[in-house]
């Protein structure tokens, strides 16, 4: 009877140990989620709010006094349009291009017949912590004649290693035997590939497609740097500048100036959600594979 109760304690003991680590990582992953979504919310609030309100600083996560004359602004805004249809294109083109080089790139690796691919992908990783450094790199571009062009924003970074490695690993995953079978069948490396290995790796095709789309369509500092010409700005290259004459506009009002031409505060929001609420949409269509392929890639190999 002792015996029996006191293992009756020690199972309590652990489940209220349980229960009580449950609380906690509850806790801490419901501030992570409101430290990531109050603000967002915040930039919905301000961009559907009245400019009374905006001024008065009346908005938090609640929209004060709707008003949608923002976001009407910013779709008659020829300039924002362009940018936004450039922008959809460059990813669409830039994730498929990387995903061709990273598939390319990482199958073979796999391949013990491969003479000298451990040496390869030392050089792969290498590349991870050192490069050649920004100037460089805009030389180089600059002497390909690739300035102006949307090719700069797309062959610089057609392979991330971090995304190989993983796309690696998956594909080491797979079981040799089925592609034995295949050669068996008289099947070749490329049949093999796209008849066999892909379609059993689009968990990780899916996570790293997006990885790819969600960085190009954030990234702004290459287009900063290799595009001048204002019909080709990617759209968040677009948003940068309108922050940024903002932000000079609002300090050339407080040096006493007159401002020709002032940027209110929920049309830069409004300008902030244009850009982000197409990339947002992407999430759901992939949710499903997202968590299994950045698991399975990143454990096995």
């Amino acid at each position: 009877m002792v015996g029996g109760e006191s293992m009756t304690n020690t199972s309590t003991a652990k489940l209220k140990r349980i229960r009580l680590s449950d609380i906690a990582i509850m806790i801490i992953v419901g501030i992570a989620m409101l430290m990531c979504l109050v603000p967002f919310l915040h930039i919905i609030a301000v961009s559907l709010s009245s400019k009374q309100a905006i001024i008065s600083d009346q908005v938090t996560i609640f929209p004060v006094g709707w008003d949608w004359e923002s976001y009407k602004i910013v779709f008659q805004d020829a300039r924002m349009l362009r940018s936004m249809g450039i922008t959809i294109v460059l990813t669409a083109v830039y994730t498929v291009v990387c995903m061709i080089m990273s598939i390319c790139a990482a199958y073979p690796l796999t391949k013990r017949q491969l003479k000298g691919r451990s040496f390869f992908m030392m050089i792969i990783v290498f590349t991870m912590f050192f490069s050649g450094g920004l100037i460089p790199d805009y030389l180089l571009i600059k002497e390909l004649g690739m300035l102006d062009s949307m090719l700069s924003l797309i062959l610089p970074g057609m392979i991330s290693a971090f995304n190989l490695i993983i796309l690696r690993s998956f594909f080491t995953s797979i079981p040799e035997s089925l592609e034995e079978s295949a050669y068996l069948d008289g099947s070749s490396h490329i049949g093999t590939l796209i008849r066999i290995v892909l379609p059993l790796s689009l968990p990780v095709l899916a996570t790293l497609s997006l990885f790819y789309a969600v960085s190009r369509w954030n990234g702004f500092m290459d287009a900063l740097f290799y595009i001048s010409n204002s019909e080709m700005y990617p759209i968040q290259l677009k948003l940068y500048q309108v922050v940024m004459n903002s932000m000079v506009t609002d300090l050339t009002a407080q040096e006493g100036a007159i401002a020709t031409e002032v940027m209110p505060e929920g049309l830069k929001a409004a300008s902030i959600m244009f850009a982000t609420v197409p990339i947002l949409v992407v999430y759901p269509w992939l949710q499903r594979y997202f968590v299994s392929g950045v698991m399975v890639g990143a454990v096995k190999g």
